[in-house]
């Protein structure tokens, strides 16, 4: 065999039988225990059964995201329903293609043994919070439901300090603090806190964190594929509680601690068991309350908010 046919042939022997297909995924905030169906599907080979070169980036700006899917800079984001609904009526050409975390994981959050007993209790007191627009709605909404008003309360930014602001005084109640996270810091910490859950204080229930993607540019199979390992590690989350809290954490140093463990644990029940499966009426509803609380001009169908990609 000449030199220049072996060199082919051990080039050919070297190489894959087939390269992955690339898929970059943006997430909302730093790795959490939010996003263990993600780092799941990579440290177990579910992506690569699915032919996926999965590149998972944290961002910077958590506001960044979405617009960088919109702009055509990654395949996929990390997001969360109720702004999807205002970013879309700004123009963002973006739908919910699946569902990472299926119940709302917001609340108002108050020290539980503070003069904040109900949320009537906020009379002329302050709210902390860090998205303008749509925490104000939930805010109201809330303050609706036990006959006060907006007014009645002064509204503070804490630029995501939440437990901090409220644990230091700063504020006597927080908006849009993770049940699972600033929670059960406060705990941690030896300032126990107490939740107010949005889907019980008049609210309609809503998925907190849903993949999004470009409508006019993706890769429908990509996607199928990414869900499909998501999928898979969710069920072997779920079936290996132990096991998968080990893989996760094993994945940076900084993972590995009280709260992280906790949440992980407080997490699990809440990670879509079917993350492709989509409700019609929970978005239809997420749109009226939008609606009716003047953050939106006009009512999107739903499907041009979320699909199923399975039926694409």
């Amino acid at each position: 065999m000449k030199p220049l046919i072996i060199a082919a042939a051990l080039s050919l022997c070297a190489a894959p039988a087939w390269a992955q297909d690339k898929i970059t995924v943006l997430l909302d905030w730093f790795v959490n225990p939010d996003h263990g169906p993600v780092i799941i599907a990579r440290e177990q080979g579910f992506f690569a059964e699915q032919n996926l070169e999965v590149e998972v980036i944290a961002p910077a700006d958590p506001s960044s995201p979405p617009k960088m899917v919109a702009a055509g800079q990654a395949d996929l984001a990390i997001s969360y329903q109720p702004q999807l609904h205002l970013q879309i009526h700004e123009g963002l050409p973006l739908q919910r293609v699946g569902t990472l975390i299926a119940t709302p994981l917001n609340c108002l959050l108050v020290l539980a043994e503070g003069p904040v007993q109900s949320p009537a209790d906020l009379k002329g007191r302050k709210v902390g919070f860090s998205v303008g627009g749509i925490e104000e709605a939930m805010l109201g909404q809330i303050l609706a439901t036990h006959g006060l008003e907006l007014a009645d309360i002064e509204m503070v930014n804490v630029n995501w300090s939440m437990s901090p602001a409220l644990m230091s005084g700063q504020v006597d109640a927080v908006i849009g603090a993770f049940r699972n996270f600033e929670l059960t810091q406060m705990e941690i910490e030896g300032r126990p806190g107490r939740c107010f859950y949005v889907e019980e204080e008049g609210l309609p229930p809503y998925d907190e964190l849903i993949y999004v993607a470009n409508k006019n540019t993706m890769d429908a199979d990509k996607i199928r594929r990414f869900l499909a390992a998501t999928e898979k590690a969710t069920q072997f989350i779920i079936n290996h509680p132990v096991e998968s809290w080990e893989v996760f954490a094993g994945t940076a140093p900084e993972l590995n601690d009280a709260l992280n463990k906790r949440a992980w644990t407080l997490t699990l029940p809440r990670f879509a068991l079917r993350p492709t499966a989509m409700d019609v009426g929970r978005y239809a509803r997420f749109e009226a309350f939008l609606y009716d609380a003047g953050l939106i001009p006009t009512l999107n169908p739903v499907s041009e908010i979320a699909i199923d990609v399975t039926a694409q």
